[in-house]
């Protein structure tokens, strides 16, 4: 992060060098090295936690797919907030840059994207990951059934992650977002929407992408009642289940 001085503060910090001694200096050397040292160890601490997340939902989507016959998640992403996005949320506060400010405030350092096929797998895999063991969900954000006035939906989870080191175990918060695909398309649209501001006709913009997320609501339930219909025509007997694991035995894990 770039910080632009005036020219008399680049006389005053001149004048403030000379006055140090080589010991302070060196001090003051080694405490920024070290706190530099332990924000990097925090983002690699985050990094893990997310890691841990991506490969419990990735576990959760093969059991889904040998056990009931059908793979819930269409894709997994996951990001770490920049450190302008954190230190800005933290000045937001009113806080001091600390990683202990961090820990404790800012619940989005580390973000998984979950993005299903229908709004009911949503819902299961929220479920699911809520009963696996070592995870703890400290907030449940349901924008899905209560959307956004703008029209955002997905579904927000802050988990608990236990992070297990050579020496020790740190717990970080997690965010998972869980959408569908078309909630997902719809929130990449907005969001470069939201950067691109002063367009001749913004207003008529968010009220169409407004509209079009009400479509998309009302698609993704057609499309789920659809999937569910099939699949109670095609209810199969118990030999057609047992023949289609069997059949699946051999698939690539």
């Amino acid at each position: 992060m770039s910080v632009s001085f005036s020219t008399e503060n680049h006389e005053e910090a001149a004048l403030a060098e000379l006055s140090l001694d080589d010991a302070q200096k060196a001090e003051r050397g080694i405490a920024l090295a070290s706190s530099v040292v332990a924000y990097k160890d925090l983002m690699m601490t985050y990094s893990c936690a997310a890691k841990i997340v991506r490969t419990k939902f990735e576990i959760l989507d093969e059991e889904f797919r040998m056990r009931r016959l059908r793979n819930p998640i269409h894709s997994i992403d996951t990001r770490l907030k920049s450190t302008a996005s954190i230190m800005d949320k933290l000045r937001a506060k009113g806080l001091e840059p600390t990683e202990d400010n961090i820990i404790e405030h800012v619940r989005d350092v580390a973000g998984v994207r979950i993005v299903c096929s229908y709004v009911d797998d949503i819902y299961m895999l929220a479920e699911a990951v809520g009963r696996l063991s070592g995870i703890e969900v400290l907030e449940t954000k349901d924008y899905i059934a209560h959307p956004k006035p703008s029209g955002y939906r997905s579904l927000h989870l802050v988990l608990d992650v236990p992070v297990s080191f050579s020496d020790h175990e740190q717990k970080v918060k997690v965010e998972v977002q869980v959408r569908t695909i078309a909630m997902d398309f719809w929130a990449s649209l907005e969001h470069q929407l939201q950067y691109k501001r002063g367009l001749a006709d913004e207003d008529g913009l968010v009220g169409e992408l407004a509209r079009c997320a009400s479509d998309i609501a009302r698609t993704d339930e057609n499309m789920m009642e659809i999937r569910r219909r099939i699949e109670a025509e095609a209810d199969m007997d118990g030999l057609d289940v047992l023949a289609e694991h069997v059949r699946r035995l051999d698939r690539p894990f």
